[in-house]
C-alpha cells in the first residue's frame, strides 16, 4: 500500500510539472497570435494595392505580355511550395497542410505532369527526408516570424526556375500549400496557384478600376510590379501559416493543459482512496489485536 502511495505522488509530482509547461507555452502562443494577426493586418493593405496596380496595368493594356503571365504547356514540371512550420506542439497543423500537399501531388501526376516539391518549416523538410523525397529548394528558420527578406529569396527563387524550361531544370506553375488564418478556432490548408500569374479583376459594377501612369513604359513597369507582386503574396502566405501555427499551438496546448488538469484529478481521487484504504487497514490491524489481546488476557 506505502508503494502505491509513492507511485501516485511521484505521477502528481509529474502531472503538474507537465500542466506547468503545456500553460506556460499556450500564454506565450497566446500572445504570439496578437503579433502575428498584426503582422498580417499590416501587410494586407500593400498586397492589395499592388494587386490593383497590377489589375489596371494588365487591364489598360489588352494585349500586354510577359513571360510571368504565360501559359507554359510545354514545360511538364510543376513547382509546389509547401509552408509547414520549425517546431511542432501545433497538433494537427503541419500533417494538414502536408496531407493537402500530397492530394495536390496526386492530382497533378494524373493531369501528367511531374510535381517537384519546394519546402519551407523544418517539419515539413523532415517529412520529405524521411521518405526520401528530392526536394528543389528548402529553407528553415523563418516560419515562426516571417520577414519580407526571406519572402524575396523564396520569391526569387521560384521565379527563376519558373523562367526555364524543363531541361533546365525548372517549372512550368507553380502552387503553393500554406494555412489560412480564419479565426483562432479555424485554420484551413490552402492550395494557391502563384505562377502564372492569374490576376482576378473586381466583377462589382459600381467598381472604378484606378487610373495609374505608368513609367517609363507598361513594359518596364510589369517588369517591376510582377516580382514585387509574386514576392507580396509569399509575404502574405507566410504571415497567414505563422498566425495559424500559433493559434494552432495554442489550442494544442490548452488541450493538454485541460488533460493533465483532469489526470491529476483521477490520481487525486486514487491517493486518497489508497490513503482511506491504508488508515482502514491499519485501524482494523489495531482493532483484530486489541481483540486479541484481551481474549488471551480473559483466559
Amino acid at each position: 500500500m506505502a508503494a502505491q502511495l509513492r507511485q501516485l505522488r511521484q505521477r502528481i509530482r509529474s502531472v503538474k510539472s507537465t500542466a506547468k509547461i503545456t500553460r506556460a507555452q499556450e500564454m506565450i502562443a497566446t500572445s504570439r497570435i496578437v503579433k502575428a494577426q498584426q503582422a498580417v493586418e499590416a501587410s494586407k493593405p500593400y498586397a492589395d494595392q499592388i494587386t490593383r496596380a497590377l489589375s489596371a496595368l494588365i487591364s489598360h493594356h489588352v494585349g500586354i505580355k510577359h513571360p510571368l503571365l504565360t501559359e507554359q504547356p510545354e514545360d511538364k514540371r510543376s513547382a509546389v511550395l509547401v509552408i509547414t512550420s520549425d517546431r511542432g506542439f501545433a497538433g494537427g497543423y503541419n500533417a494538414n497542410v502536408i496531407r493537402e500537399a500530397e492530394s495536390l501531388i496526386t492530382a497533378l501526376r494524373e493531369q501528367g505532369r511531374e510535381p517537384v516539391p519546394y519546402v519551407i518549416g523544418n517539419k515539413g523538410i523532415t517529412w520529405y527526408r524521411f521518405r526520401n523525397r528530392e526536394m528543389a529548394a528548402e529553407w528553415r528558420g523563418i516560419s515562426d516570424r516571417p520577414d519580407f527578406a526571406s519572402a524575396e529569396r523564396v520569391g526569387r527563387r521560384l521565379t527563376e526556375d519558373f523562367l526555364k524550361s524543363d531541361a533546365e531544370g525548372g517549372v512550368g506553375e507553380i502552387h503553393v500549400v500554406y494555412t489560412e488564418f480564419v479565426s483562432m478556432l479555424t485554420q484551413r490548408a490552402q492550395v494557391r496557384r502563384l505562377l502564372p500569374v492569374e490576376v482576378v479583376e473586381s466583377t462589382e459594377p459600381d467598381v472604378v478600376p484606378p487610373a495609374y501612369d505608368f513609367e517609363p513604359s507598361p513594359e518596364a513597369a510589369l517588369d517591376l510590379l510582377l516580382p514585387n507582386y509574386i514576392e507580396s503574396r509569399i509575404y502574405h502566405m507566410l504571415l497567414q501559416s505563422a498566425a495559424s501555427y500559433h493559434a494552432s499551438v495554442r489550442r494544442a496546448m490548452k488541450s493538454a493543459t485541460d488533460n493533465a488538469n483532469e489526470l491529476l484529478g483521477v490520481y487525486t481521487r486514487q491517493m486518497n482512496q489508497a490513503r482511506q484504504a491504508a488508515i482502514t487497514q491499519e485501524i482494523s490491524e489495531i482493532v483484530g489485536g486489541a481483540e486479541a489481546l484481551a481474549d488471551s488476557g480473559g483466559e
